[in-house]
């Protein structure tokens, strides 16, 4: 299963973050990671398509270029649930 367009905006310490990392996992899914802490860029780009700091925020971009930004965790893992459990 591709998870290619996939990029997950988070940190290490960030419980919700260790939510989605956890069933990105457990699915088997090789999802990109962006750090905010570590990559100052990235928390630029996350707050310029979005307005928030907060993450995680899985970031899902279409074939076509557009992007669909998910911030809430339980929304992120229901999401990567219905579209990657088998």
């Amino acid at each position: 299963m591709s998870t290619q367009g996939l990029s997950l905006y988070h940190y290490g310490s960030c419980p919700f973050c260790v939510r989605v990392r956890v069933a990105a996992d457990r699915l088997g899914l090789d999802i990109e990671l962006r750090d905010i802490q570590l990559d100052r860029e990235r928390l630029r780009e996350l707050v310029e398509a979005t307005g928030r700091q907060t993450v995680p925020c899985l970031r899902v971009e279409a074939e076509s270029g557009d992007a669909e930004w998910m911030h809430e965790s339980t929304e992120i893992v229901r999401y990567l649930e219905e579209r990657f459990a088998s």
